[in-house]
């Protein structure tokens, strides 16, 4: 597909454009995460490697508008947003909710006929493997004793009651959006998938993982960091140079 992106879209944020890279990466946060996350991903991959950052609808720049609450509908809203930059090749990485959603997003671009090279999924079990939560439903101290707890989130920031009235909304919002996902079987992805996870994530255990080999059929493989659900905060020249590595073999 050839396109011509604007640059106007509030859904994508370049921090480091880089047209002359032979591929783009579309990064998509976790949940309560914004664009700004992925700021320090962009600098070390640029100019190899074009990145785009993902802002959800409900935080930052966007907080005035309305959270989407569900994985389909984030991934039906994102993927007309994508189409004008895939007029080269693409890949997409999420981290935790990101990787779900990144996944749905895959399978709308190919339905499309656009074939992503490569999906990251991080700290993030595989579609097929379903765990009960319910985090979303807690009063406000619960959750962020939850967000607390996975060490996702600057606790001093989460400490501030006017951020909190700022970030809590978009927190519970993505939350449930993870936490209703229902996989549906259908046809695997083209695309290869290699999954990174910590080996003490408690959102995703290392075999939780492994299983997203299941869902493509264009091959897989599975790297296992020291560390929990955000183990990539301390792991991240190591995830960057992984990333960099599979899509410089492929321009």
């Amino acid at each position: 597909m050839t396109a011509n992106p604007t640059g106007t879209s509030l859904w994508i944020r370049q921090f480091h454009p880089a047209p002359a890279a032979a591929t783009r990466l579309v990064c998509l946060p976790h949940a309560g995460g914004s664009a700004s996350y992925y700021f320090p991903v962009s600098k070390a991959l640029s100019p190899t490697v074009d990145v785009l950052a993902v802002q959800y609808p409900g935080r930052q720049d966007r907080r005035n508008e309305k959270c989407i609450d569900s994985i389909a509908e984030l991934a039906d809203a994102l993927v007309p947003e994508l189409l004008p930059y895939t007029d080269k090749p693409v890949a997409l990485f999420g981290h935790s909710m990101g990787a779900t959603l990144s996944f749905e997003v895959a399978l709308r671009l190919e339905q499309k006929g656009v074939m992503p090279v490569a999906l990251f999924a991080s700290g993030r079990r595989a579609p097929s493997c379903h765990r009960d939560e319910s985090v979303h439903l807690r009063d406000d101290d619960g959750l962020i004793a939850e967000v607390k707890g996975l060490s996702g989130t600057d606790t001093q920031l989460l400490g501030d009651d006017e951020i909190l009235r700022m970030v809590l909304p978009a927190i519970r919002s993505d939350y449930k959006a993870a936490e209703t996902y229902r996989y549906t079987p259908g046809p695997r992805l083209a695309a290869p998938i290699h999954a990174h996870v910590g080996d003490d994530d408690p959102k995703a255990t290392v075999e939780e993982a492994r299983a997203w080999g299941e869902h493509t059929t264009g091959g897989f493989d599975l790297q296992v960091y020291s560390g929990g659900h955000f183990y990539l905060n301390d792991q991240a020249p190591r995830v960057i140079a992984s990333i960099r590595d599979v899509l410089t073999s492929k321009s």
